[in-house]
């Protein structure tokens, strides 16, 4: 017969295992929720990419050659990228001070709204020049969504997840951008196929950008089941240490004292975002513009592409976990380097399984890089300004090189004819992707992973 006290205890080993199981279940929807919302959210941003390679250089810049129309549709793809840094500086400052999770809510609303109402847009033949500026104008408000969303989405995963699963956390923001490319491009194959042109470039091109609207479906659900992270609920609680808790300008602190960090954070993204960019984006015009490759085929060649990202992102911020977020970057950047010019030769052949090659290898390398990046930028900041400093890090690469990497390409090969110049620039990303990672802390290093209860990071902020 069980004694009195071997009751209760039975009991407490019985609610522990609950409490640990309901934990184990709120981390899986937490990580569903965020590669859910995130691919929307990146979803909205890259739809406006392909479109503005095949649609908008017709519909919006009608009376335009077809360079100066393509010129000028990724200048306003840029203006999405000039205005991530806004998003990225006011949505640090106030997911610093109210939390990750409303800015998060409230980023998602913005891209959500701007996106479907590009899809309720009269084109330049209806009302002439007012429909590229309201274009740009849609694009501008995307542009400070997406560059509020990321911090918080990846800070909601990685500071509610454990500190020996960190890496792997991130990687389900990051996910979402291949999975993001696969979702566009096939509603943009499948719409482009179903129809004829002239249908596709009156309304078919709209479908794609109306669809957003289930946006809001993800926003109700994390504005009512998911809660802040437990970091920044610490953050509030605290009193002892006033340098540790919410800080007043979170920003304008994180400015004066970790400028070099942000700076060498942005370099981080440099080979990623460039090599991307030219992927999803500039390699759509080339190649059917230059090239004369169909439309579809070389859209389902990158969807085709970007499920190698689908493995790669999640193995690599695993890995990170195991060996440290350095090692990853390193080889990604330099990875990315060599392969510039092997990248371009495969595509000028205008071969369709080369260059699937060319993008599925540049994708891995990309991925080594990218997918420790959203545990590695927050763990180089302290609790009470990573909002700030990783956000501004990132946008400040949004800005500098991915909006204008489309751009920069069509510009470079239309002036020489050559795709070298655009290898020479990728593999200069590369480098110096290699060169910020080489100068900067190791957040993860084998004394923290060998420390059960040690937090990445951490030990660079005491």
């Amino acid at each position: 017969m069980a004694t009195p006290l071997a009751q209760p205890e039975g009991r407490s080993e019985r609610l522990g295992a609950g409490l640990s199981t309901a934990r184990s279940r709120a981390s899986r929807k937490l990580l569903a929720a965020g590669l859910i919302a995130s691919s929307i959210e990146w979803y909205d941003f890259f739809l406006y990419g392909t479109a503005a390679a095949l649609v908008f250089p017709r519909v919006f810049f009608p009376h335009s050659s077809a360079l100066m129309g393509t010129l000028l549709a990724f200048s306003t793809f840029w203006a999405g990228f000039v205005a991530r840094p806004i998003g990225g500086v006011l949505a640090g400052h106030f997911g610093d001070k109210y939390g990750r999770k409303p800015v998060v809510v409230t980023c998602l609303v913005l891209m959500g709204a701007a996106t479907f109402l590009i899809g309720c847009l009269p084109s330049a033949a209806s009302v002439g020049v007012l429909a590229p500026t309201l274009l740009v104008t849609l694009r501008f408000v995307q542009g400070i969504a997406a560059g509020g969303q990321w911090g918080g989405i990846v800070l909601l995963l990685t500071e509610s997840a454990s500190p020996k699963r960190r890496g792997f956390a991130g990687t389900f923001g990051q996910t979402s951008v291949p999975v993001a490319v696969i979702i566009s491009n096939l509603i943009f194959v499948a719409a482009g196929s179903l129809m004829p042109d002239d249908a596709f470039l009156s309304w078919g091109w709209r479908i794609p950008f109306l669809l957003s609207v289930v946006m809001f479906l993800v926003v109700l659900y994390i504005q009512t089941k998911v809660e802040d992270t437990p970091e920044f609920r610490e953050l509030q609680r605290e009193t002892s240490r006033p340098e540790s808790a919410v800080v007043r300008a979170p920003l304008a602190q994180v400015i004066r004292n970790r400028w070099g960090t942000i700076l060498l954070g942005c370099g981080l993204l440099s080979a990623t975002n460039s090599l991307f960019y030219v992927s999803v984006s500039g390699l759509l015009s080339y190649g059917t513009d230059s090239l004369g490759i169909e439309r579809n085929p070389l859209l389902a060649v990158v969807l085709a592409s970007s499920v190698a990202m689908l493995v790669t992102l999640p193995w690599s911020g695993h890995i990170s976990d195991k060996v440290g977020r350095r090692p990853l970057i390193l080889v990604g950047g330099l990875g990315v380097a060599v392969w510039a010019f092997p990248y371009f030769r495969l595509v000028d052949t205008a071969s369709l399984p080369l260059i699937f090659v060319a993008v599925v290898v540049g994708f891995v390398f990309q991925c080594l890089t990218y997918g420790p990046i959203a545990s590695f930028l927050g763990e180089l900041f302290a609790p009470s300004v990573r909002y700030s400093g990783a956000s501004l890090a990132y946008q400040l690469s949004a800005i500098i090189v991915s909006g204008g990497t489309p751009f920069l390409m069509t510009a470079l090969i239309a002036k020489t004819g050559s795709t070298m110049p655009v290898a020479a620039y990728i593999m200069v990303m590369g480098l110096i992707t290699f060169a910020s990672a080489w100068f900067l802390p190791e957040t993860n290093s084998a004394e923290v992973r060998n420390d059960p209860h040690a937090v990445p990071g951490a030990h660079l902020h005491r």
